[in-house]
């Protein structure tokens, strides 16, 4: 059964990273390194692709809600439950 509520996860984003890259863990967000850069939202639009392609779901179903121009930001995630996440992110 696919949970109907939306899950929401803090993440801390290190733009104009060599690649993009799950760091882990930590205190409570999620630490990823992105290739883009921090302009025009392109870092933003690519953490949507990189995370859809990690969790095996539609950029559709994720959404920065919180912190679109800083590092630390509140992504939203539907159509997935949270054990279901932790266990994509872990494998990376």
């Amino acid at each position: 059964m696919v949970p109907k509520e939306k899950l929401r996860i803090s993440v801390h984003v290190s733009p104009n990273a060599r690649q993009n890259k799950v760091v882990g863990f930590q205190d409570g967000l999620l630490k990823v390194m992105i290739a883009a850069p921090p302009t025009r939202g392109k870092a933003n639009q690519e953490l949507l692709r990189f995370l859809s392609d990690l969790l095996r779901i539609s950029k559709s179903n994720l959404a920065i809600e919180k912190g679109a121009t800083s590092k630390k930001k509140t992504v939203a995630i539907s159509g997935l439950s949270q054990s279901e996440v932790l266990r994509l992110l872990e494998k990376c």
